[in-house]
């Protein structure tokens, strides 16, 4: 329930409490970003739903302009970061970070798919569960100046926000209570970033 009461406070109705959920939102979008174990796909979602069930356009408009900025200057960041190890000599631990949650099979075959669909690939990349990391790491070992990273990765960071926050208005449209279509929104997004590693191992199993 702390995670619940966290994230229906960041967008909470009132302007002094939006004059803190935004930001507020903001920087876990961008940490997240740097450092995936927040779950900033729910967040976007249960900021989404708040915004719903205040009535405003607005809300929902700056719940967007926030979480695609930040997912855009956090994923800018890190490719900086990579950038710079992959040009030292022993390397740097955001690299490491990088290879670390990106599969040697999940690597080549976005290497692959790179060299195919070049900027298409990137712009997709964050819509596919545990897709983004392998994808940057391809443009990283590509040699990808950052300018090109930036200009794929705009339109897939509000890709991203647009895909989280849809399902945060369905999730709030299907519920009378914010907190029923937080839940909801949660299960849901915890739901698709699950489906992939479930139906891999089925396959294995079969």
């Amino acid at each position: 329930m702390t995670f619940l009461a966290a994230v229906t406070t960041t967008v909470a109705p009132g302007s002094a409490q939006q004059a803190l959920g935004y930001p507020s939102l903001f920087l876990l979008v961008l940490v997240g970003a740097l450092v995936p174990v927040v779950p900033t796909g729910a967040l976007v979602s249960s900021a989404a739903v708040v915004a719903f069930h205040q009535g405003s356009p607005l809300s929902l408009a700056l719940v967007f302009l926030t979480a695609s900025t930040a997912a855009f200057l956090g994923d800018a960041t890190l490719y900086w970061l990579g950038r710079r190890g992959m040009g030292s000599k022993n390397g740097s631990r955001w690299l490491e970070a990088i290879r670390s949650r990106a599969p040697e099979d999940r690597l080549e075959q976005s290497q692959r798919k790179l060299a195919e669909h070049d900027v298409a690939v990137l712009v997709l990349s964050r819509l596919v569960p545990a897709g983004r990391l392998p994808v940057m790491l391809a443009c990283l070992l590509a040699e990808w100046p950052i300018r090109k990273f930036a200009r794929g990765n705009l339109p897939a960071c509000v890709a991203w926000a647009v895909t989280y926050q849809l399902i945060g208005i369905l999730g709030g449209s299907l519920f009378p209570e914010p907190w029923e279509g937080v839940v909801a929104a949660v299960a849901l997004t915890v739901l698709i970033s699950a489906a992939p590693s479930v139906w891999k191992r089925l396959r294995s199993a079969g």
